[in-house]
């Protein structure tokens, strides 16, 4: 939520502005200067924090009467600044799935997700111990947005959500946990069984189930 007001704050600033007029294409600093009324020095120091911070990059040159003028562009990382309603996306598109698939068949589908997504990590997940991939494990339910730690009681071991990465989605479509359950069994190398709690909060827990011999 503060990356969110932050990212708002920044759009709302002049050097916001530009990143918003750049997002239709690369500019030269005159294009710049006279679509927010300022000089072409203000624009160069804007332009100077931007590079700095990594959201905008030099992407060639245009000609000129005199000399050649850069174009400045955005960098890729820019684009994560602008708001994006994939939890909305996601939801549309497994009410879809849901409607038109039966039971067995959607579940497949979302475990299939759940083991494409563990297989970014699948070799060097073989060659590690077991406490180092449920250290794996929890990195990737942080990679996909989620906080995680891992717990022991009574001698069974849990992973412990404490930011649901499919919050927008269990709600309305539980068997969306079976993805990170599959993603967690893939990495840990046995099998894992999903308890969450899906009422209010979301609250994702997983245990950790022995190997069967």
């Amino acid at each position: 939520m503060q990356q969110t007001k932050w990212n708002e704050r920044l759009l709302a600033s002049t050097r916001g502005q530009i990143i918003t007029l750049l997002r239709t294409g690369p500019r030269i600093v005159n294009e710049l200067a006279e679509a927010l009324g300022l000089t072409d020095n203000a624009i160069r120091s804007h332009l100077a924090t931007l590079q700095r911070d990594g959201l905008v990059i030099e992407s060639g040159t245009q000609r000129g009467l005199r000399k050649p003028h850069s174009l400045y562009a955005l960098s890729a990382e820019a684009e994560s600044l602008f708001p994006k309603r994939y939890g909305t996306l996601l939801n549309e598109l497994l009410t879809v799935l849901e409607k038109n698939l039966a039971p067995k068949a959607f579940d497949k589908f979302v475990r299939e997700v759940g083991r494409r997504l563990a297989a970014v990590h699948a070799a060097p997940a073989l060659k590690m111990n077991r406490k180092q991939r449920l250290d794996l494990a929890v990195e990737a339910m942080g990679e996909l947005g989620g906080l995680a730690r891992i717990e022991k009681r009574q001698g069974q071991l849990f992973v412990r959500g404490y930011g649901c990465p499919l919050g927008a989605l269990v709600k309305d479509h539980p068997r969306a946990c079976h993805l990170i359950e599959t993603l967690l069994s893939e990495l840990v190398g046995v099998p894992v069984q999903e308890r969450c709690q899906r009422e209010g909060k979301p609250q994702c827990l997983f245990e950790i189930r022995p190997k069967t011999p």
